[in-house]
Parts: structure tokens; sequence; C-alpha cells
């Protein structure tokens, strides 16, 4: 299991860093992302904080990344902000997308995949055009385990699909219940409309960490 979408008590979530990548040992993560939510007041601290738990890295038989989501920011100061948490060393840039159950900007989906952003988080109706976009930058785009927000999982999958963008299945979690097994990612992928073989493939090959293997 790989999931890179995940929050601590540096943003909104319940569990320390050290309690969140214990509980996703036992689910039996092979890599995480730890990605709490920023903007400009406090990117330079979760990012100081949060990167300190890959000291487990050492001990353990995971890969551990360092991340930020960029929340509730302006399209217009979105790349400032990502450029910024890349000078201070995240691993990850996960942007909130435009989820129909939060009153997000619009233009953060097209945004964040103009600045090549690593994830597109619950993008909600995305247009053909942005998976395109997705497609031609990079950007993988979020199947998400969260209530909510995967309301629109199907629509992402379709269009991800028709466009060949890279489709991921995180849990965007934020308490110890959130984290999922491989069999119930499979799940939530298959129940987006992907058959069972595309399903598993998109779990166990997290294009992300893909990328990253290739970089290092």
């Amino acid at each position: 299991m790989i999931d890179l979408h995940t929050h601590t008590v540096f943003s909104d979530g319940e569990l320390i860093p050290s309690e969140l990548v214990r509980r996703a040992e036992m689910k039996g993560y092979r890599a995480l992302g730890i990605t709490d939510h920023v903007d400009f007041t406090n990117v330079e601290t979760v990012l100081e904080q949060v990167s300190k738990v890959k000291e487990l890295e050492e001990v353990l038989d995971m890969r551990i990344l360092s991340g930020v989501e960029l929340t509730h920011v302006p399209p217009a100061k979105m790349e400032k902000l990502a450029t910024l948490a890349r000078r201070l060393g995240a691993d990850l840039i996960v942007v909130h997308g435009e989820t129909p159950v939060e009153p997000v900007a619009p233009g953060t989906n097209r945004k964040a995949l103009d600045i090549g952003a690593d994830i597109l988080a619950h993008p909600g109706f995305i247009t053909p055009e942005e998976a395109d976009l997705a497609r031609e930058n990079n950007v993988c785009l979020e199947l998400t385990a969260r209530r909510g927000h995967n309301s629109t999982n199907g629509h992402v999958a379709r269009l991800a699909l028709e466009a060949g963008a890279k489709i991921v299945v995180d849990t965007d979690a934020h308490a110890p219940e959130d984290l999922i097994d491989r069999k119930r990612a499979i799940e939530i992928a298959r129940g987006a409309g992907l058959t069972l073989e595309m399903a598993t493939d998109v779990v166990e090959k997290h294009a992300i960490i893909d990328l990253l293997s290739r970089s290092d």
C-alpha cells in the first residue's frame, strides 16, 4: 500500500507523525506521504517539523515523504507558495482541488496543473481539458477514500482514463480509522470504474513513487 496524502496534528489531523507512521506500518504501507495543509502562514513550520519523522526510515521498511497540501490558496498565489515549499525541502506538492463539498476558489484545479503539482487531490468536476493538461504536465489525479470528497471519484476516473492521465488512490487520512489497506484501496479504484486489473496496477504502482525513484 502506498498513500501519499495524509495529515497530522501539524494541520487538522489527530495523530503525531510517528503514530501515523506506526499505524500505516501496521496496515502494510510501503510508502507514506505526510502532506499537512499549508498556506503562507505555516509552510515553514510544517515542513521543518514533519521532515524530522524521516529519521524513522532507518529502522522501517517504509519510505516516508514530507510534503504539503496547498489548501484554499488563491490560484494567483499558488505558484509562489509551491516554489517556496520546494525550496524548503518538500518531497511532494499536493493541491487541495475543487471538491464540491468545500468552497474552493474556481481556477484552483487549472493552476495546480499549470504549475505541475505532483498530485491534484479530490479535483471534483474536473474538465476534459484539465484532464488533458494533467497528462501533459505529469500531474496525478487522485481518487480519494475520504467521505464527501469521494463523491466525484467516478467522474475523475472516467476523464483521467479518456485523457491518459495518471491516477492515484490516496486516503486524505486525518484520523486512525481513515487509513486503509491494499484491498480497500483496490475496491475504491474499482468503485470509481476501473477494472480489477487497472485498479490493482494503480494501487501497487503509485505514479509519484515511480517519478521520485527516477529522480533520486
